[in-house]
């Protein structure tokens, strides 16, 4: 289907592949994966269009190879007035339109030969589609996902989660060859992200798929593509298995450092050794064993083992340092109660969006506390979110001693800037070009990202930009809408430790299960026009209940602890503990 051979590619300050090879074969489900920045979406886009692009090596597709995609932004015209049903046959009933114009044209066309070959190519594609069996192929795949209830909805009427899907949906439709979906799971609720499962799942094409989602790595694939410091890596498996045998080849990789640290230390003393005696007489001899141990030595180092894909970097995330008030104590030492302070206050808040309405607001988050928004899409969360930020309403009250930052949706401010990122930080009180490259360096952003402009950055990059900025804020609340959208596997795991551990006030949007789950004291659940609070544990149930098999997610959480109890144990350098976790993780 696809064959990728020694590609290499890159920009004047980033290289982003060198000499990498991999091949898609017709039927597989592929994931690619890596870290952020690495050139994902540009290598999809390569396959897609090689010949935008000038690189070595050869990028080489079926004659036959019919390519589908759906991008990671989905935008669409809320006026146009047509049904969900509608939109998803739209292709179909375009293809029709066109036979019939041609078998017009036959008519009186002088060129037949030029017309016959117009249609029969419309012909072909017809029935590559299966257009003839629209009707039936829509409804089945609206069943899939489901969506059949959606069926004669009109499409400005659906939420932009679901419109998602439907965009993923409508390219499934017309059976492409390769369908390659770019973080399709992006600002997804839990409905639309079982509905984006199914339908992966239940495609007998072949797909190419960027994603970061942990539920879809785990559900959704049986090839992984890992591209990481410009080197590529085929592996044929589900990603857990893939994650299990990069952990044991860590450790193999480990044991077998360890002895190659333990031959070059040898051998270093052995060459300071006959440097020592070749400078105390004159001997060839002794000049050539010098000769020879060095050689051995810089073999040795030459082939000292090199992991791209092993000792994948993460970020260090640390949010705001917040001090703590000492606490009084009366005559006899014991603490005195400490009135608690509501940080932000909404008080009967209502606001109309996309023709809904959220009415009878009311809640309050205290000092201390972590609280995670969380609803379907198109319930207004984002909507509230920016509201307390402007905070100019009379429902909306956030305390004035108080110091906060906000972390805000990819398509704000952020995303559309044209401003370089050395000059947004600069401006937001950072000092010289050498300090900023140190200090984002920790967040996995390298120093060549300095001289670009924020909106060029990928999705993930221009999110740990915000990250990084919060963190040096200083502030004692943060507010944060989808804080993990298109961040790493890594940058994910770093993200939810640091808002676990940080000592302020947070509220966050999430669609995150895995965040909400992990930070959240509590959650405000936007349903039914209003907004309801719930305890983290009933909130868990809930998705188990409607969204995710409870069995799943329980196990993976212990996947995710065995896995920190590994790295701790590397950190250690207890091997034998290591080799007895991973055992045990392959056993989950």
């Amino acid at each position: 289907m696809i064959q990728v051979e020694k590609l290499s590619y890159g920009f004047p300050a980033k290289e982003l592949y060198k000499d990498i090879s991999f091949t898609i074969e017709a039927g597989q489900h592929c994931a690619l994966i890596g870290s952020n920045g690495t050139g994902k979406s540009t290598l999809v886009d390569m396959i897609m269009d090689p010949e935008k692009y000038l690189y070595d090596g050869k990028i080489s597709r079926a004659p036959e190879c019919r390519i589908g995609y759906a991008s990671q932004f989905s935008i669409r015209d809320k006026n146009q007035d047509r049904t969900v049903f509608e939109f998803l046959n739209q292709r179909f009933v375009e293809v029709q339109e066109q036979i019939a114009k041609v078998c017009e044209e036959m008519a009186t066309a002088e060129d037949m030969d030029e017309v016959f070959g117009r249609y029969q190519a419309l012909l072909d594609l017809n029935e590559a589609m299966d257009g003839d069996n629209s009707e039936n192929k829509i409804h089945k795949q609206l069943y899939v996902a489901g969506m059949t209830e959606l069926a004669e909805t009109q499409l400005a009427d659906v939420s932009g989660g679901e419109y998602k899907v439907l965009q993923i949906m409508r390219e499934m439709l017309l059976s492409p060859n390769l369908l390659i979906l770019d973080e399709p799971d992006v600002f997804l609720d839990f409905s639309n992200l079982n509905s984006l499962c199914q339908l992966i799942n239940s495609y007998e094409g072949t797909l190419l798929v960027v994603t970061h989602n942990r539920y879809l790595l785990n559900h959704c694939f049986n090839k992984i593509l890992h591209l990481e410091n410009c080197d590529l890596q085929e592996f044929e498996g589900s990603y857990s298995q893939y994650r299990c045998a990069q952990l044991r080849e860590k450790l193999e990789l480990k044991l077998q450092s360890i002895a190659e640290q333990e031959e070059i230390e040898r051998t270093e003393e052995m060459v300071a050794i006959f440097r020592k005696r070749a400078s105390d007489m004159v001997n060839p001899e002794v000049g050539k064993m010098v000769n020879a141990k060095q050689s051995q030595l810089d073999r040795l180092l030459a082939r000292r083992i090199k992991a791209p894909f092993i000792e994948v970097r993460e970020p260090q995330i640390v949010l705001p340092e917040v001090v703590q008030e000492e606490v009084e104590t009366d005559c006899m030492g014991c603490p005195l109660p400490v009135e608690e302070r509501a940080l932000i206050t909404i008080k009967d808040y209502q606001v109309e969006f996309d023709s809904e309405l959220l009415q009878n607001v009311n809640f309050q988050v205290m000092e201390g506390e972590k609280v995670a928004i969380v609803g379907a899409n198109g319930t207004g969360k984002t909507t509230l979110i920016k509201d307390i930020l402007k905070n100019d309403s009379p429902s909306v009250h956030i305390d004035e001693n108080i110091k906060y930052a906000c972390l805000s949706q990819l398509q704000g401010e952020a995303a559309d800037s044209d401003r370089t990122v050395y000059r947004t930080m600069q401006d937001a009180g950072f000092g010289s070009k050498t300090s900023i490259a140190a200090y984002l360096e920790k967040y996995c952003l390298p120093a060549d990202v300095l001289d670009q402009k924020v909106c060029q950055l990928s999705g993930g990059e221009q999110n740990l930009l915000q990250i990084a900025m919060v963190a040096a804020s200083g502030a004692e609340l943060l507010i944060l809408d989808e804080p993990t959208s298109h961040l790493d596997i890594y940058a994910q795991m770093a993200l939810e430790r640091a808002i676990a551990d940080y000592k302020g006030t947070v509220l966050m949007v999430s669609h995150d299960f895995y965040l909400v789950a992990n930070c959240a004291d509590y959650v405000l659940l936007v349903e039914e026009g209003t907004v309801r609070r719930m305890r983290a544990r009933n909130f868990r149930k809930m998705v188990y209940d409607k969204h995710f098999d409870q069995k799943y997610l329980e196990t993976d959480r212990k996947k995710q602890q065995l896995e920190e109890d590994i790295m701790l144990a590397f950190r250690n350098e207890r091997y034998v503990t290591v080799d007895k976790l991973i055992t045990q993780l392959e056993g989950e």
